[in-house]
């Protein structure tokens, strides 16, 4: 049987690969580092987590959490690696960032069926490949795969500062996370004066040069603090320092919060925490003057500041069916954010239905459809199916799904309902497909 060539040992590649070889396939995996790194890459590790290292909602009335479980019922090496690695974070899964990159280095490299080769690839092999390059892709082969679709997208992604617990300041912060839901997060409350203090010199700061950045587009779901903050005075306390489900917590007037900054936990110990929903593109010393009005943080010992660099997707619903295949050359495969999914598990599900969907294919196998009944498949289609005027990147959500007749007015017994549904479809096809025969 043919050797199948997977592009870039990320989510999505990984989960590729690992999804290949589970059908008995041999796989070589191609990954750049450590002779070249993208702009946001530091580590040897395969599967480096270059953002937050929140995996997202683990509850089945979030679209996300419906995402990791129906992964998790196909065997999802991602996930398997996730669980074993997750550090406390309330209702949320979040992950020790090295030690979850190194189980999963570890698991790829020990797999008989998964030759990883550390080489950079300038452009599109013939034959069964799967490109998960992700949304830096640049230079050779981006420009090969440009000539070969005539077009691609670009818009610009950050990463928030990570501190070290131990400058903090604690008896200013409060550790509590949102509506009760344990005290995984660090909360830095604001006064309305402390708010409006930070947020002018937040509008003011330097941002770090881009280049073309008047020509790039910002997606939504990654905007950098700065930005945010200038589309008006009240966006922050609206937005990722609402001062919501943290009824016990006061502000240094003893008063309720105005507004909230929360840390995150990022590593097993404890001992470092990202702040969440600052991702930035203020200049380092810029960061550290600023992010130091937040209260607690005013000493903060920065172990990574923020940065912002170039994604680039593909015009997706033009050129991929709903198995990531290209439409153009059925041997050919695209996954992880370069196909228009946005974040960690989406882009493990793209790697996923991949690997599965090429692995089929070289093995004579009829291609499944994941349906938009289940989470999967609803991005799959999303991608692939996109009709409206502005195609952007997609986090898994229960609007793209397939709704429910009669479905019930109560959002927690919809969303729940659709879990449900989907859980079932899901064991469907995982029967009826005998799906790693």
């Amino acid at each position: 049987m043919t050797a199948v060539t997977v592009i870039g040992a990320g989510l999505a590649g990984c989960e590729a690969a690992h999804a290949l070889a589970k059908q008995g396939i041999d796989v070589k995996l191609f990954e750049m580092k450590p002779k070249r790194r993208s702009p946001a890459h530091k580590s040897d590790s395969l599967c480096e987590l270059v953002c937050s290292n929140s995996l997202r909602s683990n509850k089945l009335d979030n679209a996300v959490g419906l995402l990791k479980e129906e992964l998790r019922m196909l065997g999802s090496l991602i996930m398997e690696c996730a669980d074993q690695t997750a550090v406390p974070a309330g209702g949320a899964l979040a992950v020790d960032r090295q030690g979850f990159s190194a189980l999963v280095t570890e698991r790829i490299a020990n797999d008989p069926h998964i030759e990883i080769i550390h080489e950079e690839v300038t452009s599109v092999p013939n034959g069964p490949v799967i490109i998960a390059t992700g949304p830096l892709t640049d230079g050779a082969l981006m420009a090969d795969i440009e000539a070969m679709l005539g077009d691609s997208l670009h818009f610009f992604d950050a990463a928030a500062p990570i501190v070290s617990l131990e400058s903090l300041d604690m008896s200013k912060v409060f550790r509590a996370s949102r509506y009760e839901r344990g005290n995984d997060y660090l909360n830095c409350p604001m006064t309305r004066l402390e708010y409006f203090t930070f947020v002018r010199a937040l509008v003011e700061a330097e941002t770090a040069e881009l280049h073309e950045f008047e020509k790039t587009k910002v997606f939504e779901g990654c905007m950098p603090v700065e930005t945010m903050a200038k589309r008006g005075d009240m966006t922050l306390a609206y937005g990722p320092m609402k001062p919501v489900g943290l009824d016990d917590c006061k502000a240094s007037n003893g008063k309720k919060p105005f507004a909230v900054v929360q840390l995150r936990q990022d590593n097993s110990e404890g001992t470092l925490f990202n702040i969440v929903g600052f991702q930035t593109n203020l200049k380092f010393p810029e960061q550290k003057r600023v992010f130091g009005l937040i209260p607690g943080l005013e000493n903060a010992d920065f172990i990574r500041y923020g940065v912002m660099h170039r994604n680039s997707f593909l015009q997706s619903p033009k050129h991929l069916a709903a198995t990531y295949a290209l439409k153009s050359r059925p041997l050919t495969f695209f996954a992880g954010q370069i196909t228009g999914v946005e974040g960690y598990i989406e882009s493990a599900s793209s790697g996923m239905t991949a690997g599965i969907e090429l692995g089929r294919l070289v093995r004579g196998f009829e291609p499944i459809d994941f349906t938009r009944k289940t989470a999967i498949g609803a991005l799959a289609h999303y991608v692939s199916e996109y009709n409206g005027g502005s195609f952007q990147p997609m986090n898994a959500n229960f609007g793209i799904m397939e709704q429910l007749p009669d479905a019930p007015r109560d959002k927690f017994r919809r969303y729940t309902a659709l879990s449900e549904r989907a859980l079932t479809e899901m064991k469907r096809i995982i029967t009826e497909e005998e799906l790693w025969k």
